[in-house]
């Protein structure tokens, strides 16, 4: 409805026909529409296609409120949020009003008094989709008053009296009226919290302090909670959980298309320097795979759970590793190298929890990981025998020194000396740049020494590989 056309006042709203709808049917509405056309519920949500939203559109034509359980990492927050494209775009209420009142049905004493003052000559607003979201992330020292209300010292010293209603100051969830609500990390909430919501999920409205105040809020309540934080942190009270309808399970980024399309999508993008460094997709399969190995491996805790962030971190420090080396060696393009796989020590660190402290382990353990991960995305692309001819170079006393510091033109010379590397670097995409040979050549001849067709030692900071 064009600004100049839309009603503003409650006469107006009325002569236009308009339907003011609760919630959970505006936002059924919506997302029937959405289904029909065929349009995506939640773009750049990436591997929960037929999983996770299929139970997220289920909640939603139920009514039902929704509880999304999951590890850190696991897009909860950005698919709570998505669920504000389900509301209208505008609706109308009751203007200067705290909570967001209905104009056929005020339910707030100040909307009532002005309503019975002015009539049907009360002004309305509109308010954005974007207004009428909000969230609070649970800790410890959240109060009934923040989410619900409390006397406001200023109204009483103005001269009302306690018991009027208009000396509340109204919290969070009030504010939120006729809008979306969320909890993030509910298990955080203090259990004495979590009570006060009873009302609101189950009645749907709520009581503040001792007034006789009975508030039917129009509200859709929603929450993100790690399971595992219901016994290392706090829980959720059973008659909080019984509220919820949906619980809703997400998880990790099934495999590693998967993975790489939101370390794509998410990862840091400079536009003055993105064509400097190309990412092999190679590379860019190893780093997938170093997390997957790294929610495997009894070495890190899972139950904290390895975060996509960890991919994403991962693919950011070897690209800058790759695009610092191109800097100082003042090469035009850079590509990164299985030598550059060292720079994500520092962005790994942190991300996990080892199952066992000790001073220098984490380094031991991601070193590991990453010659795992080399090997089975070297495993995907060649069979060790198709390097014969390439193994008996080395054995007649071949030696090819490798580095992150070393200019991609000089392993242009040492492949002439290796036979039979042309197939191989195609079938890994090189162009016949040399920053994407020299990646190839470094990726193949890992692979070899962890296939053990080759000795690797590592001499001030290089790579010596030899028979």
């Amino acid at each position: 409805m064009p600004a100049t056309k839309k009603p503003h006042t409650i006469r107006e709203l009325r002569a236009s026909k308009y339907k003011v709808v609760p919630i959970r049917e505006e936002m059924r509405r919506n997302l029937v529409r959405k289904l029909q056309k065929g349009e995506k519920l939640f773009p750049g949500i990436i591997g929960f296609e037929d999983t996770v939203i299929p139970q997220i559109e289920n909640a939603i034509l139920a009514g039902q409120d929704m509880v999304l359980l999951g590890e850190r990492g696991q897009a909860k927050s950005r698919v709570i949020r998505a669920l504000a494209s389900l509301l209208d775009e505008e609706v109308p209420a009751i203007a200067g009003c705290e909570i967001n009142d209905d104009p056929y049905a005020p339910i707030c004493r100040a909307c009532r008094d002005k309503c019975e003052e002015q009539g049907d000559m009360v002004e309305i607003n509109w308010l954005t989709r974007e207004a009428r979201y909000a969230e609070k992330l649970a800790t410890p020292d959240i109060s009934i008053a923040d989410l619900i209300g409390e006397v406001d010292p200023i109204r009483v010293a103005e001269g009302r009296y306690l018991s009027d209603e208009l000396t509340i100051h109204y919290g969070l969830i009030p504010r939120t009226n006729r809008g979306i609500f969320s909890i993030n990390e509910l298990p955080d909430l203090a259990e004495r919290i979590q009570v006060g919501l009873f009302n609101l999920m189950e009645e749907r409205d709520i009581q503040i302090k001792g007034y006789r105040i009975r508030l039917p809020l129009d509200i859709y309540v929603v929450a993100s909670a790690n399971p595992e934080d219901y016994t290392n942190r706090g829980r959720i009270i059973t008659p909080l959980k019984d509220r919820y309808g949906a619980h809703i399970r997400t998880h990790y980024p099934r495999n590693s298309e998967e993975e790489v399309a939101i370390v794509e999508q998410e990862r840091a993008q400079f536009g003055e320097i993105e064509g400097k460094v190309v990412v092999p997709q190679y590379m860019k399969e190893i780093i997938a795979e170093i997390t997957f190995l790294a929610r495997r491996s009894a070495d890190i805790n899972q139950r904290s759970g390895v975060s996509v962030r960890v991919s994403i971190a991962n693919y950011e420090s070897v690209a800058a590793n790759a695009l610092r080396r191109g800097i100082l060696l003042g090469e035009e393009r850079s590509a990164p190298r299985i030598s550059d796989l060292s720079a994500i020590v520092a962005s790994t660190t942190g991300k996990i929890e080892l199952e066992s402290v000790e001073d220098g382990r984490e380094s031991k353990i991601i070193d590991e990981l990453t010659k795992k991960a080399v090997l089975n995305v070297f495993g995907r692309y060649f069979n060790v025998r198709d390097f014969e001819p390439v193994i008996q170079k080395f054995e007649a006393g071949l030696t090819v020194e490798a580095g992150s510091d070393m200019p991609s033109k000089d392993y242009l010379s040492k492949m002439k000396e290796m036979s039979g590397l042309s197939g191989p670097l195609g079938r890994l995409g090189a162009s016949g740049s040399p920053e994407e040979s020299a990646a190839g050549v470094e990726f193949i001849l890992e692979g070899l020494h962890l296939n053990r067709r080759l000795n690797r030692n590592k001499v001030e900071g290089r790579y010596i590989y030899r028979s």
